[in-house]
Formats: C-alpha cells, sequence, structure tokens
C-alpha cells in the first residue's frame, strides 16, 4: 500500500479537524476506530451521527459484524429493509442501527452483490481487514452525496461534501462518486475497480424505450408503500409541503398510514407540516388547503428576498454548486426553521417531475421516444441536481430528508413504464373529463373519489417550480441583485473572467463568482471542483439535449423558471433573453458537456402561506429566527479558522455523509482514514 510521511499521533489530529468539517450533518455524537495493521500501517474511521434510528449507544458507528473487528465499516443513510434483512439472513447484533446490516450483506454476498440487496439512501465504506480489501458503495440515485479523490502519495479519500477534499495539500484530484456504482480496491492493487450496481435498463440502455403500459392500482400500491417505509424513526419527523402534487400526495399518504407504520415516532399524533415562501407566493391557498384537508399541524415560516440574498454565500458553501441556487435558499432557511423546532427528519417530493415528466417544458417532447430518453436523462442526472439540493440544504442544519418517490421501487416502476402513458396532451380529456396534465398517470393513480387522498383543485393543479412557488420577487429580486453587483463591464469580458462556459446571465456571473471564491481561486485543485457542477444551457429545467426542442429555446440565454415556457399561466411578458454568445465554438462545448449536466430548479420542497388561517398553523419569520440567535456563525467566521500544519486547510461547518481517505502516516506505513457523518 501507499505511504503519507507523519507519525500516527499528529495525523490522527489531522483527521479529527477534517472530520470537523462534517458535524452539521453529525451533531450528535462522534466516534473514531483506529486499526493498527502493523506498527506503521493504520486505519482510521471516523463518523459523526445524527441520531434518528436507533439513538444513542445501541446506533453507533463505526460498526463491526463480530467482536474481533474484522469487518469494519461506516455509513451514512437510511437502510429501510433492515429489519426483513435481519430475520431473512439470521443477523444477530446488539448494535440497533439500521445500517448495522450492511457489513453482514456484504459478508454474504460479495462486494459487487451487497448494495443490490439494501432498499434505501446509503453511502458506504467498508474495509475487510481479513482480506485487506477496501470497498466504497453509493445508493443507486446517488441520495446521500459522495465524493472520491486520489492523493499524491496513490492514497484513496471519500467524502460526503467536497469541502473536506478541495483544499487538502495532500489531494491530488477529485471527483463526485458515481450513484449506483461500487468501487472495490484489493490488498496489492494500487488502483480500484468502478464497477455499476444498479444496472437496470433504463439506465444501461439509452435506445431502451419501455412498452408495459401503466396499472392505477400498482402505481399508487407502491408509492404508498415508499412512503410508509420511510416513517421509520425514533425521533420527531415532518413532512414538507408545497401545495403541489408531489408533497401533498405524500403528506396525505403520511397521515393516512402514520398510525400503523412500523417503527415510527409518535404514531398516535397529528403529523406535522412545513412550508416556506414570500407572502402571497403562488403555492401559499394550495399548501394551506391540503393542511386543513389533511388536519396536520401546519407551520409556516415566511422569508423576505433581502433575508434570502443575505444566505447566498452560505447556502453556495453548503451546496457547493452554483446550480440550483434558486431553490436553495429557501429550503436552506426552512430547513434551519425545522431544526429549532426539535425535528430531525423530513419527508420531501424529489423525484416525480424527473420520473413523470411532470416539469412545463415536457408539453413540447417531440415524440414518446423523446420523452422517455429525457425522463432518464433528468433521473440518472438527479445526484446533480434536486437529490443533493434537498441532502445538503437540510443536511447543513441536522436534518435529514427522505425521498420516498426515488425508492428503486417507484423508480423502476417508473422507468419501465411505456411513455405513452406519461405524455401530455391538455386538449385531451380522458373519460372521467380530466386533462392529461403533467404527471397525468401519478395524478390519475390517486384520484379515488370515494377516498380522495387530496382535493381534486390540489390533485390537478398545474406544475409549479419551487423557486417560483415560494415567490416570483424571489427569482426577481435575485436577477435584480446580480445587475447591481455584476457591471456592464465585468459581464462584456466573462469569457475572459470564465473561460470554461461562460455564464450568459449575470445571475450566474455573480454565482460562478460566490462558488469559485469558495472552492476554486487559490487552490491547487481548483479545476477539479468544476468537474463537480454540470454545464448547459436549461429551459424551465430541462437538460441541454431538450433545449433543442424548440428553436426559440436554442436562441435564447435560457432560464430554469417555469414561466419561460409559454404553457404556464404566469408566462405572459416572462423575457426569456437572447443569447448573443451563442456560436459553433459555444454550441460544441454545451455539447460536450451536456453528458453531465441535469436540470436547473426543483419542485418539491415547500412554500408558506401567506397568513394563518387556521389554529393548527404557525406563522415564523426569518427574521425572528435572526432574533433569537438561531442562525450559524458568520460565513467570515466559519472559514478563516487555519488548521495547524495543514497547509491552509479551511474549516466548514457542514455536515458530509463520510469521508474516507487511505493515506501514508509513516514510511513503508499506510492508513485508511473513513469519516461519515
Amino acid at each position: 500500500m501507499h505511504y503519507l510521511k507523519g507519525e500516527p499521533k499528529p495525523n490522527r489530529e489531522r483527521i479529527y479537524k477534517l472530520a470537523k468539517r462534517l458535524r452539521h450533518r453529525g451533531p450528535d455524537s462522534y466516534k473514531i476506530d483506529k486499526f493498527e495493521h502493523s506498527e506503521n500501517e493504520q486505519t482510521f474511521m471516523v463518523h459523526k451521527r445524527l441520531a434518528i434510528v436507533a439513538p444513542g449507544e445501541s446506533g453507533e458507528q463505526p460498526l463491526y459484524t463480530d467482536g474481533g473487528k474484522q469487518t469494519c465499516f461506516i455509513a451514512n443513510g437510511e437502510i429501510y429493509n433492515h429489519q426483513k434483512l435481519r430475520e431473512t439472513f439470521n443477523i444477530e447484533h446488539p448494535n440497533k442501527s439500521d445500517c448495522q446490516v450492511i457489513g453482514h450483506v456484504y459478508e454474504k454476498f460479495g462486494a459487487l452483490e451487497f448494495s443490490k440487496h439494501l432498499d434505501g439512501m446509503f453511502a458506504t465504506v467498508i474495509e475487510d481487514r481479513k482480506t485487506g480489501r477496501l470497498i466504497a458503495s453509493r445508493d443507486h440515485m446517488g441520495k446521500i452525496p459522495m465524493y472520491m479523490a486520489k492523493g499524491k502519495d496513490g492514497s484513496f479519500w471519500f467524502a460526503s461534501e467536497m469541502k473536506c477534499l478541495h483544499d487538502d495539500p495532500g489531494v491530488e484530484s477529485y471527483q463526485l462518486f458515481p450513484p449506483g456504482h461500487v468501487w472495490v480496491k484489493e490488498k496489492n492493487e494500487t488502483e480500484g475497480t468502478m464497477t455499476r450496481w444498479y444496472d437496470e435498463r433504463w439506465i444501461t440502455d439509452v435506445d431502451y424505450i419501455p412498452e408495459k403500459r401503466a396499472d392505477l392500482s400498482e402505481l399508487r400500491e407502491i408509492v404508498v408503500k415508499a412512503v410508509k417505509d420511510r416513517l421509520m424513526s425514533d425521533v420527531p419527523y415532518a413532512v414538507l409541503l408545497s401545495g403541489g402534487l408531489d408533497s401533498s400526495l405524500i403528506t396525505s399518504i403520511a397521515v393516512r398510514n402514520r398510525a400503523t407504520a412500523k417503527n415510527t415516532y409518535g404514531s398516535t399524533e397529528k403529523v406535522h407540516s412545513f412550508s416556506i415562501g414570500i407572502k402571497g407566493a403562488p403555492d401559499l391557498k394550495a399548501a394551506r388547503k391540503v393542511a386543513d384537508s389533511l388536519g396536520t399541524i401546519h407551520h409556516e415560516i415566511y422569508f423576505t428576498p433581502e433575508e434570502a440574498l443575505d444566505a447566498l454565500p452560505d447556502v453556495v458553501w453548503h451546496l457547493e454548486t452554483f446550480e440550483q441556487v434558486r431553490a436553495s435558499v429557501p429550503m436552506y432557511l426552512l430547513s434551519r426553521a425545522i431544526k429549532s423546532m426539535g425535528f430531525k427528519m423530513v419527508l420531501s417530493g424529489e423525484g416525480a417531475d424527473e420520473l413523470f415528466g411532470g416539469y412545463l417544458y415536457f408539453h413540447k417532447a417531440p415524440s414518446p421516444e423523446e420523452f422517455h430518453k429525457e425522463c432518464a436523462r433528468k433521473t440518472s442526472r438527479l445526484h446533480q441536481w434536486d437529490v443533493a439540493r434537498a441532502n445538503k440544504m437540510t443536511m447543513a442544519w441536522g436534518v435529514e430528508a427522505r425521498t420516498p418517490l426515488l425508492s428503486k421501487a417507484v423508480v423502476d416502476y417508473a422507468m419501465n413504464m411505456s411513455p405513452l402513458d406519461k405524455m401530455i396532451d391538455v386538449k385531451k380529456l380522458d373519460q372521467d373529463g380530466k386533462k392529461y396534465l403533467e404527471k397525468y398517470i401519478l395524478r390519475k393513480a390517486f384520484d379515488t373519489p370515494e377516498d380522495p387522498y387530496l382535493p381534486a383543485e390540489v390533485l390537478w393543479r398545474q406544475k409549479e417550480q419551487f423557486s417560483d412557488g415560494v415567490g416570483y420577487d424571489w427569482v426577481d429580486g435575485l436577477k435584480a441583485h446580480a445587475e447591481e453587483k455584476v457591471s456592464d463591464e465585468e459581464f462584456s469580458k466573462r469569457a475572459e473572467r470564465f473561460p470554461l462556459s461562460p455564464p450568459t446571465t449575470k445571475e450566474y456571473y455573480l454565482l460562478r463568482s460566490i462558488f469559485e471564491e469558495h472552492f476554486v481561486t487559490g487552490f491547487e485543485n481548483g479545476q477539479d471542483a468544476y468537474k463537480t457542477v454540470p454545464f448547459g444551457k436549461s429551459i424551465a429545467c430541462s437538460t441541454p439535449e431538450a433545449v433543442a426542442w424548440d428553436p426559440e429555446w436554442e436562441k435564447s440565454v435560457g432560464d430554469i423558471s417555469g414561466r419561460a415556457v409559454g404553457v404556464h399561466d404566469s408566462s405572459d411578458g416572462f423575457d426569456l433573453g437572447k443569447d448573443s454568445a451563442v456560436s459553433a465554438s459555444s454550441s460544441s462545448s454545451s455539447s460536450s458537456s451536456s453528458s453531465s449536466s441535469g436540470s436547473g430548479s426543483s419542485s418539491n420542497a415547500t412554500t408558506s402561506s401567506a397568513r394563518a388561517t387556521s389554529s393548527t398553523v404557525t406563522t415564523t419569520t426569518v427574521a425572528a429566527l435572526n432574533n433569537k440567535k438561531i442562525a450559524a456563525a458568520s460565513r467570515k467566521a466559519r472559514h478563516s479558522r487555519r488548521l495547524p500544519g495543514g497547509g491552509g486547510i479551511r474549516r466548514g461547518s457542514t455536515k458530509a455523509i463520510g469521508f474516507i481517505s487511505q493515506v501514508r502516516l509513516a514510511t513503508n506505513s499506510s492508513s485508511v482514514f473513513c469519516a461519515f457523518a
């Protein structure tokens, strides 16, 4: 194995300081496993825990399969079928963590197969001390973030957030760890091997067009089960409610099934729901209507455009990209309020728009075949978009977001469904007089008038993107702020400032500048940060490939707002803007980068109501939270502290799911460092 010069004790101190960057993700406890391979060969496994299942010592990590600690592992995430796995494979262990089964399933099925048996969201690293093998794996959709790095000495590192890697002097390069993959390095190998374990045809065969027609009862049952399974919790939890279709369905299912769900907290209590927005936002009335009809204890959090702008630098630091910022800021502010009220887990509606073609630009899909291919592109890239936003914005405050609509069962059913069941045609009515709106098949599956899940006006409401739904003043305010901050002269020289895919709007010029300050400028591996983010034009959250559906879209600068599509109720007067930089070279650049690009804004978080109208509704403002000193320390204080002897490594406060590194500690010595939170 490869070596890092230095003594074990100072290197352990370094590891601890790096792991502190993850503590916002795991504020409840902290453990390190140190294993001596020989005098100068060591393994470190570090875990910072957010305790949701089996809080207390009975669920602590790092984990072991036996008393000899020959299989040691750490994980971030949730394994919803852990009890079934324990019973099926006779797994008996005093540790009650749902992640405990990971090591046992690995021992039974091996490195390349164990991930297929896990139903949940996870990033995990296993050290098999009997064989010297090191294994890393990530869930099918990348719901838990994970990054991978190569050390200058040949070492390997894994982290849930790249802020643990981007400025370490021992890191040679880093990249995203791909979702649905497992990485294995044997004892005497200098390089590991990456293998796709999630190998469904829809994601491996670009020419595959499914033909199976949907069964409404089957679809409904699969979605209901996914939500029920994700009620597994030993701590208080809530739901994010925007008033849109996806979050409303999840809330309804949670309310209906909480009392009968297995291993759920407060089964006899009412479900709490949360929404956020600027007063007067489009989703407010619908969110309140859903909460009232379902009988949830509803909490409304308000923010102003000024407060949203205040959060921009912190949001980009936590998000680690300049995409998704419009939707991330409200979710970041909301998560702070949720944590302050004592909740540690939330259910969220990400995924349906990608799986069922719910974004408004899908109205212009030229064919069923292209409709399906765009769904596949969108869904396979979620780990860089909505999924990353949902995880990192909630985890910034020690709250876990669970996404039932992205369970393997729901994903596999939806992506093996004929696109004929998803096509949009608002001029056509079904036998019950319902329009073929966005996500028609999902709406229809839950259109049960004899026992309604939702009010009809909510179930059949037009799609509203989250960044729009929380209030157009926020999106428009961000654009105006960028106009003030970025001069015309600066913007005219954007190709010099940003030679890699120059931004086409001042908004993105500003966000790119913040991103570079955090992760690029002055850092040896700064360009690696750009390799982790997607590039390419988007219309109403489309992929770059789908921009070709409309010649006018290709000529524009692009905009992720749903108002960019003419079918939106509020699209009148919306100026998409012309792209003055369109050229052969820029088109080539967009094309080459589009394979790793995804959509823009998210759509499934939460919005708030303009005012409380029910006794079960509480309201809170961001200003009030600031007055209560709930906010984190300022960015300057958080980033300015230096680690001694660390080459100017900066300290952050965001939570990562894990951090793993094989590093050399001394001549003829080797070490593995793993830290998950």
